[in-house]
Parts: structure tokens; sequence; C-alpha cells
């Protein structure tokens, strides 16, 4: 008869547990995953609705509701059917999201891109009766649209596994560039609408271009091999030429020379036309996250059940087993270091050996997929400082976005440094003064 001690050891957590739950932890992780894609797909689906959508009321509101009243009611329906679908797909991941929460920042944008969605239809009868100007209505979807690629960013930084990190860097880098080319087509389309470009649109203009580029520089860096090619296909379309022509045009002709208002209809639908061809690119990532996902969630099972399957088999009996083991770490001779005793026990001397190999082999795996995850967080991190460091300035100055992205490559270039290294340099500096 066991003793309330003995009985008390039998229960003790045992390696072989902790273990199991490891793998368990990382399938977890993957199934969540799974999920997340067809929240993301959602939001990315949205976000491309409601651009042309507020491309349409830019389009409404600067002509005085003669142009695109038909066209503007049609994308917010499409617009409504696809609200619907997010937030079926936010309520299948509900529960988890929730009741497993994983990222408290993830949760709190979600929660402010849903406030955000719930002042659409106030917005839409402002558009509706012309009472915003075209910079109120512009700015109002752009922050709504900025609220949601944001809970794709942070889903990002909640990826454990260095494959679906690297895609999803490239995703929210994807969304965003082809979110600067929403604002360059709306900004232009002002432009062309009115018959010149004033300094602060030249400003913004040249400001939207840059920021893109920056985008789909970091986009080539982690998508796959088929997105990226499509993005290049798309930067080498002859379209591209007529954009950049345009561009040119609108930015160089002086006050005292007008510009044809008709342009403005050339200019929307190049820049639309372009839009749908990222939508593309988005797709194709959209596509291979979650093939991959599939993939390392069927990986991950497998691995999983092999590991049960193997550490069942060594609780079993040995013949000649002997109560004392001695293990040590394997370093290059493999031979045992002074000092590097530990008492198994009981463990069979074969058994012990091999769940001891069994956990070095998890923490070997972990480091090289921590060391694999570092340039996908790095790259979150240095837009998260960025954006950190613009908002900074923007207070501290009393000046729009676009003058304090532009005063941080001011800073940079006199500096001669890179972006993220004088953006960190702000930010530490505000810490310590506070």
């Amino acid at each position: 008869m066991d003793t309330p001690e003995c009985q008390h050891k039998s229960a003790k957590p045992s390696a072989e547990e902790y273990l199991v739950a490891s793998r368990r932890c990382e399938l977890m992780n993957l199934q969540y995953f799974l999920q997340m894609g067809k929240l993301m797909q959602s939001i990315g689906n949205l976000v491309h609705g409601l651009q042309r959508e507020r491309g349409a009321s830019t389009i409404f509101l600067g002509s005085g509701g003669a142009k695109f009243g038909h066209e503007r009611k049609t994308m917010v329906a499409e617009s409504v059917c696809l609200y619907t679908v997010f937030e079926r797909a936010l309520d299948e991941i509900h529960e988890d999201l929730t009741t497993h929460p994983v990222s408290s920042p993830l949760l709190a944008h979600i929660a402010s891109a849903l406030h955000g969605l719930g002042s659409l239809p106030a917005l839409r009868q402002g558009v509706k009766a012309q009472t915003l100007s075209v910079s109120e209505a512009t700015e109002s979807y752009s922050m709504l649209i900025h609220r949601l690629i944001t809970v794709v960013f942070e889903a990002a930084d909640t990826a454990v596994d260095p494959s679906l990190a690297r895609l999803l860097v490239a995703m929210v880098h994807l969304m965003n560039g082809k979110e600067f080319c929403g604002q360059e087509r709306a900004t232009g389309s002002a432009g062309f609408a009115k018959g010149s470009f004033d300094s602060a649109l030249t400003r913004r203009m040249a400001h939207l271009v840059e920021a893109q580029e920056r985008c789909f520089e970091v986009f080539l860096g982690f998508a796959d091999e088929q997105s990226c090619r499509l993005l290049q296909d798309l930067r080498a379309h002859e379209r591209e030429k007529e954009i950049e022509r345009l561009r040119k045009l609108g930015c160089s002709v002086g006050r005292y020379k007008a510009l044809d208002p008709e342009l403005s209809d050339h200019w929307f639908a190049l820049m639309s036309e372009r839009m749908d061809e990222f939508k593309k690119v988005e797709e194709s990532v959209e596509g291979c996250f979650h093939g991959r996902c599939v993939e390392r969630f069927s990986e991950a099972r497998s691995s999983l059940a092999h590991h049960e399957t193997l550490i069942a088999s060594l609780d079993q009996p040995e013949p000649s087993a002997r109560p004392l083991l001695v293990l040590c770490e394997p370093y290059n001779s493999g031979e045992a270091q002074p000092g590097e005793v530990w008492n198994s026990e009981g463990v069979g001397q074969q058994s012990g050996r091999s769940i001891f190999h069994l956990v070095q082999e998890q923490s070997r795996r972990l480091q090289q997929m921590s060391e694999d995850l570092r340039g996908a967080k790095e790259a979150l991190e240095e837009r998260k400082i960025q954006e950190k460091a613009v908002s900074l300035l923007m207070g501290h100055r009393k000046i729009s976005n676009d003058e304090a992205h532009r005063v941080l490559r001011k800073l940079a270039m006199d500096q001669g440094k890179k972006l993220p290294e004088v953006a960190r340099a702000l930010v530490s500096m505000a810490d310590v003064l506070k």
C-alpha cells in the first residue's frame, strides 16, 4: 500500500508532461492563426471596400454631388456586405479571443476598430448631405481604415512561427502601402478636380509616394516568391509611367496655369486600377498564409502525436532498469562534466536519456525558431517606433502627420542615419524627459 509520501511523489509534475504541453501550445497557436486568417482576410476585403467608397465619396463631394452619385451608393452597399462578413469572422473567433487572450494590444485595437466602424452611418449621411468637406470625409475614412490595418499589425506581432510571421509582416506592409496609394488617389483627385496643386497638396503627394515605396521594399523582403513577382510586375506595368507623368504634371504646373479638370477622371481611373492590382497581390499573400497555416498545423499535430506515443513507450518498465541515472548536457565531447549529476529517482537509464534528448531537441528547435523570428519582429518594432516618434512630433510641434513624417526624414538625412535609428533616439529622449 502506498504511503501518503509516495502518493505525493507520484503526483509531482514531470518533464514529459511539460514537453507535451509545449508541443500542444504550439499547436494551439497555429490553430489560432488558422482562425485569425479568416478574420484578417475579411479585414483586407473590408478595407478595400472602404477605400473604394472613400474614393467615390471624394469625387462626389469635390464635384458638388454632380459625379459618382450612383457609384457611391453601389460602393456603400458593397461595404455594408463586407462589414457583415467581417462581423461573422470576428464572431467565429470571439470566444477564443476573449476567453484565452493572447495580446492585450490586439484586443484593444479590435475594440477601437469596432468603435470606429460604428460611426460609418453618420459619416455616410454627412457625405450624402454634402455637409462634410473633401478633407474631412477623407480623414474620417482614413482613420477607420488605419484602425482596421492596425488589427492585422497587432495580430502579426503575436505570431510565434517564423514562416507565418514573415508572411504577416509582408501582408501588413502591403496593406499600408495600398492605403497610401488610396490616399494618393484622393489627394491627386482633389488637385486635378480644382485645376491646381498648392504647396500643401504637392508635399502630401511626395510624402505618400515615398511612404508607399518604403512599405513595398519591406514587403519584398518578407513575402513569398509568387507574391513578390506579382508586385514587381505591377510596378513594371505601363500604367505606372502614365501615373508618374500625371504626378509630375500636377506638382509642376504653377498657380497661373490651370490643369484640365477632366484629368481627375483619368487619374482616378488609373489609380483605382492600380489599387485593384494591389488587392490581387494581397490575395496572393493571404492564400500563401492560409496554405502555410494548414501545412504547419498538420506538421505540429503529427509531431505531437509522435511525441505522445514515444513518451508513452518510454514509460514502460525496462528489464534492467537501474534506479540511478547520470544525465549531462551533451557538450562537443559528449562526456559528462564534473558536478552535473542528477538523480533520476528510479527512471530507467535508456528512457531517461531519451526524455532528456527530447527536451534538448525541443529547446534547440524553439531557440532556432526564436532566431528566425527576430527579423520579422524587428520589422514590426521599427514600424511601431516610427509611428510613436511621429506621434511625439505631432504633439510637441503641433503639426500634421505628413509634416511629422517629413521632419523625421529630414532629421535622418541631416544626421546621416537610418530612419528607425532617429525614431528610436527621439522616443528614448521623450521617455527620459517624462
